[in-house]
């Protein structure tokens, strides 16, 4: 059993975004990830693109190569990275710099990849260096100079004579090249194989054609004799033929030449003598049975190319003509018949632009043993080049793994809000905020249909570096404040996990809640809006009313001295009918604030708790249906949706509820300390109107609770609403005789 294998451990959980989630704080915990229920890891799978981690790490994870980790290839290297170091616990550290005396050499594959590392650094001048990084274990830097590093991938460095060199150029010119591990074009032995049955197929195709003399008949000049009927065939075959109609039925001959009124129509135009229209005529004059004339009473369009017909196909096939029969454009094509078959059968196009003298110098030499000597040599470096590309393997793994597994087993990184996660691109200020969560975004009309189950509110922006004229596209999710100003064509700043600055443009919204505060607020402001909207329309159709009306003055303005020639017209008769609509509209509006006011007034003969439960009554009425909604939707945003849409496969509800969307979105506020000087030299002149109208609201409301409450003066009689017994008056004695006298009533 490995030393590192481990025992069963009693796992850990935090709670964080509403579920639970492992602890990794011990290279125990590490190793032991398999043994942890898939169904309590976060994510089971992750792309290995548009994420803010070490490519290089990623693809010797993707042992498969599928461009996406998943669980069992985490898995896999952690249990690797773990069995060669003496203590799992450095995986967490995520440093730099590996020291030598951390690898366990107690296994065969740690003592090879300790040797090697040393090897490395004594090749870079470290020698006496205790610890190795990944700049030290980088693939192009060790390999750039070495001309075999065991990948059986051979390149120009690995060819020890210029031939040879020059041989590997020329495959690589023909059928491409792979790449080396230095990072180099080269070639591997399927290139090698490919190149020489490219070589020797048009080889044995050009030894075809040398070996039958019906296939060039004209040697070298027989590919442009072809040439020259090919660029013609389609023309003279349709003069042929127009002649033979015309040989059949003279009458057809005017139409087949093409009638008057079309010369006349192109005569009207601005022509070129190579123009469509020109090209589109007939080659020459139609006539019955008549020879193609080669020199004269050629359509211009197609001159040159009769004439290169006559140069290099007519005469070297058929001798000096100046005419070309029918029979003999039969004869032509049949002499080149065998040259087109040929060429049609080509074999081993890949290498032709060698020339044949190259091809079959290649061919007759050892070559082929040649590269596949130096193949072999390379190869033979395989076990020291995989040590390497071993120790820079867990180099990596050793500074990246714990990164991994805190934003793939667990998203500790992202709930604990101190580094940003690895899926996180960078911030997005925008509209007075500084929203941090913000994806890489491919496709944002494929990326929407998923992360819109999200419940989020999402912005996707377009990034311009205009300096640079780098483009891309993100994703920003606002999850505090409120959207009254975000909409699309809104531009920002981006800056990326390097610090970079990009222009940010908002091109697509999907819009959900993104707080409790804009959900209150939100009816008042469509009220305010729909009144806006309303007086708006108003005013537009009083504008064209008056317009009209005016329009009607200026015609009634015409017939004015007809009007005081004529006798007075009899007084207009009130329309009793409008006089009674409008009192039933006062009469009506009267009444809803007679009834509005004593209802105010009920209320406040309750007293004070009865006013302010009033208060709070009318506002949870307005304000609690679009904040219980709003409450609603915010208890499900979820960050796995917009992850999906990437391409990860998250295995949680990760929640974005409303305290932790806050530490995800700032918004803007004063620093601590400072002060705000609030005289503003362009503020709007306020009318007093609304502040009499309020301080006479609450004067009303104070005057009634007191009144309620009897503290007001009863100035009728003069005494206190509360009414007090005064002392029995005496008066003098009369008569001599006492008299007690009663009190007032």
């Amino acid at each position: 059993m490995n030393q590192h294998e481990p025992h069963r451990v009693a796992w850990r959980f935090f709670r964080a975004g509403g579920f639970d989630q492992v602890k990794l704080e011990t290279g125990a915990e590490m190793l032991a990830i398999d043994q942890l229920d898939q169904k309590l890891w976060v994510a089971l799978a992750c792309p290995t693109t548009g994420l803010y981690f070490d490519a290089r790490t990623l693809a010797l994870i993707d042992t498969d190569k599928d461009g996406r980790i998943r669980a069992p290839e985490l898995i896999a290297a952690v249990k690797w990275a773990g069995s060669l170091l003496k203590n799992p616990d450095d995986l967490l550290k995520g440093a730099k710099s590996l020291p030598l005396s951390a690898i366990n050499d107690a296994t065969a594959e740690g003592e090879a990849i300790l040797n090697s590392a040393r090897q490395i650094l004594a090749n870079l001048g470290k020698k006496d260096a205790t610890g190795i990084c990944a700049d030290d274990t980088d693939p192009v830097k060790i390999f750039a100079g070495t001309p075999f590093n065991g990948d059986g991938v051979i390149t120009e460095n690995s060819a020890a004579d210029d031939a040879t060199k020059a041989l590997i150029r020329d495959i690589i010119a023909c059928v491409g090249s792979v790449p080396d591990r230095s990072g180099k074009p080269g070639l591997d032995q399927a290139k090698v194989d490919q190149f020489f049955a490219e070589a020797q197929a048009y080889a044995d195709w050009w030894q075809k054609a040398e070996t039958d003399p019906a296939i060039l008949p004209l040697k070298d000049a027989t590919a442009a004799a072809a040439a020259a009927v090919a660029a013609v065939k389609s023309k003279v075959d349709d003069y042929f033929a127009r002649c033979r109609l015309a040989a059949f039925d003279a009458r057809a001959q005017a139409a087949l030449n093409r009638e008057e009124k079309e010369y006349l129509s192109l005569a009207a135009k601005d022509l070129t003598i190579t123009s469509a229209e020109i090209a589109a005529l007939p080659l020459a004059r139609i006539e019955g049975q008549r020879p193609l004339p080669l020199t004269e009473g050629v359509n211009p369009a197609w001159a040159a190319s009769i004439g290169k017909l006559l140069n290099d196909a007519v005469k070297p096939l058929l001798g000096d003509k100046t005419v070309l029969t029918e029979a003999d454009w039969a004869a032509l094509q049949a002499k080149l018949a065998p040259y087109e078959a040929w060429a049609a059968g080509k074999a081993g196009a890949a290498v032709e632009k060698l020339t044949l003298g190259r091809v079959r110098e290649i061919l007759a030499s050892d070559a082929k043993a040649t590269l596949a000597d130096l193949i072999a040599k390379d190869k033979a470096e395989e076990a020291k080049a995989n040590a390497i590309t071993a120790v820079d393997k867990l180099v990596r793994f050793h500074r990246d793994l714990h990164l991994l597994c805190t934003n793939f087993v667990n998203f500790a990184d992202f709930y604990n809000r101190g580094e940003p996660a690895i899926f996180q691109a960078g911030t997005l200020y925008l509209d007075q905020r500084s929203c941090t969560l913000t994806l890489p975004v491919e496709d944002p009309a494929k990326h929407a249909t998923m992360a819109g189950l999200a419940g989020a509110y999402l912005a996707y922006c377009d990034l311009v570096r205009k300096g640079t004229g780098e483009k891309r596209q993100i994703v920003a999710a606002f999850t505090d404040g409120d959207s009254d100003h975000l909409m699309v064509g809104r531009n920002g700043i981006f800056y990326d996990r390097d610090g970079r600055d990009w222009d940010a443009t908002i091109t697509k919204i999907i819009d959900n809640p993104i707080s409790l505060r804009q959900a209150f607020w939100a009816p008042y402001k469509k009220f305010v809006r729909m009144i806006e909207e309303q007086v708006a329309k108003r005013a537009a159709a009083a504008e064209a009313a008056s317009e009209a009306k005016l329009a009607e003055v200026a015609a009634a303005t015409a017939q004015a001295d007809k009007a005081a020639a004529a006798p007075p017209a009899p007084p207009k008769k009130v329309d009793v009918g409008t006089v009674a609509a409008l009192g039933v509209a006062f009469g009506a509006i009267g009444t809803f604030f007679a009834a509005l006011m004593a209802y105010a007034t009920g209320i406040v003969k309750l007293g004070p708790l009865a006013i302010v439960g009033a208060l709070i009554g009318v506002i949870l009425l307005i304000s609690g249906p679009s904040m219980i909604i709003a409450w609603l939707k915010l208890r499900k945003r979820n960050l796995g949706p917009i992850l999906d849409a990437n391409g990860w496969a998250v295995n949680a509800k990760a929640k974005l509820n409303v305290p932790f969307g806050k530490s995800l979105t700032a918004v803007a506020k004063l620093p601590a300390g400072s002060s705000r000087d609030l005289l503003d030299p362009f503020a709007e002149k306020k009318s007093p109107w609304p502040k009499l109208i309020g301080l006479a609201l609450i004067l009303y409301i104070a005057y009634s609770i007191l009144n309620h409450l009897g503290f007001i003066y009863q100035w009728t009689n003069g005494r206190m609403g509360i009414e007090k017994k005064l002392p029995a008056k005496t008066e003098p004695a009369t008569s001599g005789t006492a008299t007690t006298n009663t009190p007032a009533a």
